[in-house]
């Protein structure tokens, strides 16, 4: 059967949606597998949940002993659930905590396929779900236990939920009341997970295409006053209780010390000029950039159209609400890649001009030529000889997922097997980095290295020999505390030395070594050193050695006749 037999039959009803949701399955699985806890957001979400089910306090976060108002509660109550089914928070194993935000992904993926066939037809829907699924970022964001795959998962099924009540104001495909309150869950949902970004997206589409348009009476199928109950009710226990529970604290940490700063300036060193995204964003958006430049030519050539137009409402103002944001981070833009992909298949569905094929060979053989050099070059910095093997086939199959998609596009007239030549091989690729080369990076994970040396000496204390709390001096990185546990104590050389005064083991960094020796010294005590981990604390990019000590099997030499050991 021929590929257009092929996404015909695949794309009819809800085999669409589903299809598309399998393939973000495939892109953001072996990473959520394979790869470790990573630094630093990833593994402070997933410690706060971990105190939640430890506790029992499913209401204020905390994180050890300070509390967390950053974001909602969403994010930790999926991961608590998904931890409990799966899992337990003493056996740490970050895969549990990772599964909310492939089920965003797949969310995500789905719901772009499901608004997408509204306007442009179910095979065009299904490719805009594929397309979203594997593009770098979200299957990226798959594997990591925070909030920014549910948020984009959520945040897309209300723009398809509100696509498609437009859409049957314009002869499109049927939407009733459940479409509705399809929307009104998501909003709440995505409010529990990130506050205002998901309501934000739908309330600047809806802005911009009720001045586009100069009428808006479609947007009485949302039911609002019903819509608005169900939002309370999803989002308003919680928010009460930790109004209570907090007396306010919550809101005021979160409006006045996380938001706030973010409006005014680059919070925590993420500050960048206007542009950042939109520079960024052929290769977030790999392997789909091959139909970047068709994208962008339909949104223009194509903007009377109802599909064109909604997508258009839906990506400019946000695009543009975050390029003016001071504060930026990569995944910021990601609620609004669901637009580009209808965009994208969009363009599919009429033959494109020479100019954007050209255009987009270029830009998917230099960004996948650029993505297999990041590859060699990560290994040269960090890898050793047996990590070759998957360097190589990692680069090949990132640059083979540019080339092959640009040569078949130019070659021939149907674009569509260009792209699920490129989408393949993209997301082959995207596993042999993720799964495959980035954990054989030995000096990228000195946390994992460091709860390996630990177990080995059995100095863990979740394996009931050593006493807890493990003291750590000069490294305070939140993967190392989700592996060693929620008593973990970052401190000074001086608290470590007294930790193995108390025969607790104690991890010292190599530039508190000199003070933690003097302290011991001080306290007339030995200490032994059971191994050493080097590696780079790639969050802010210092070179570390950790050395693991435990008390020495001699006692200190006060106790010992005469003084002497």
């Amino acid at each position: 059967m021929t590929l257009q037999g092929e996404l015909a039959r695949w794309s009819r009803g809800w085999r669409g949606p589903a299809v598309a949701a399998f393939i973000a399955l495939l892109a953001g699985l072996p990473g959520l597998l394979a790869a470790p806890p990573l630094d630093r957001d990833e593994s402070r979400f997933a410690q706060a949940t971990a105190q939640m089910l430890e506790t029992g306090d499913f209401v204020v976060i905390h994180y050890q002993d300070q509390p967390r108002f950053k974001k909602p509660v969403g994010i930790h109550w999926l991961q608590a659930a998904s931890v409990t089914l799966f899992s337990s928070p003493e056996a740490r194993e970050i895969w549990a905590y990772r599964i909310p935000s492939l089920l965003g992904a797949m969310l995500a993926a789905g719901a772009c396929a499901w608004g997408a066939a509204a306007f442009f037809g179910a095979e065009a829907g299904l490719l805009a779900g594929a397309m979203l699924g594997v593009t770098f970022l979200l299957s990226t964001e798959a594997m990591i236990a925070k909030t920014d795959a549910v948020l984009a998962g959520t945040t897309t099924l209300a723009m398809a939920a509100l696509a498609r009540l437009y859409a049957a104001a314009r002869d499109g495909p049927p939407a009733g009341k459940g479409t509705a309150l399809v929307f009104w869950a998501a909003i709440g949902v995505a409010l529990l997970v990130k506050g205002p970004v998901g309501p934000m997206v739908a309330a600047l589409a809806i802005l911009a295409l009720a001045v586009a348009e100069r009428r808006a009476g479609w947007l009485k199928k949302l039911n609002g006053y019903w819509g608005l109950i169900l939002v309370l009710v999803i989002v308003g226990p919680w928010a009460g209780a930790v109004t209570v529970a907090t007396d306010g604290g919550f809101w005021s940490q979160a409006l006045g010390g996380d938001l706030a700063p973010k409006l005014i300036g680059g919070q925590e060193s993420h500050g960048a000029p206007p542009g950042y995204h939109t520079l960024l964003a052929p290769l977030l958006l790999f392997p789909m950039t091959l139909l970047l430049p068709a994208a962008l030519v339909t949104g223009w050539t194509r903007r009377a159209e109802p599909g064109v137009r909604f997508a258009l409402a839906w990506l400019i103002p946000t695009w543009i609400v975050f390029e003016l944001l001071p504060t930026k981070l990569v995944h910021y833009t990601l609620p609004a890649y669901g637009a580009v992909c209808w965009l994208a298949a969009a363009a599919l569905t009429q033959p494109l001009g020479r100019r954007v094929r050209i255009a987009g060979a270029v830009l998917a053989s230099l960004f996948g030529l650029l993505l297999a050099a990041a590859a060699i070059y990560l290994t040269s910095l960090y890898g050793h000889g047996a990590d070759a093997a998957w360097a190589g086939l990692a680069a090949a199959l990132l640059a083979a997922a540019g080339l092959a998609g640009a040569y078949m596009i130019l070659k021939r007239d149907d674009p569509r097997p260009a792209l699920v030549i490129a989408l393949g091989l993209g997301l082959l690729g995207h596993a042999a980095l993720l799964a495959g080369l980035a954990p054989r990076l030995d000096p990228l994970w000195l946390s994992r290295r460091t709860e390996a040396a630990m177990a080995k000496a059995q100095l863990l204390p979740r394996q009931g020999i050593a006493d807890a709390p493990v003291t750590v001096a000069g490294y305070a990185e939140p993967s190392l505390v989700f592996a060693l546990g929620t008593e973990t104590e970052l401190g000074t050389a001086e608290d470590a030395a007294e930790a193995i005064a108390e025969h607790r083991p104690a991890v010292v960094e190599a530039r508190q070594d000199p003070a933690f020796r003097q302290a011991l010294k001080a306290d007339h005590t030995t200490a032994q050193e059971v191994a050493q981990v080097n590696g780079l604390d790639y969050s802010d990019g210092h070179k570390m050695t950790l050395r693991i000590y435990k008390a020495a099997d001699v006692p200190p030499a006060s106790q010992l006749p005469g003084g002497l050991p």
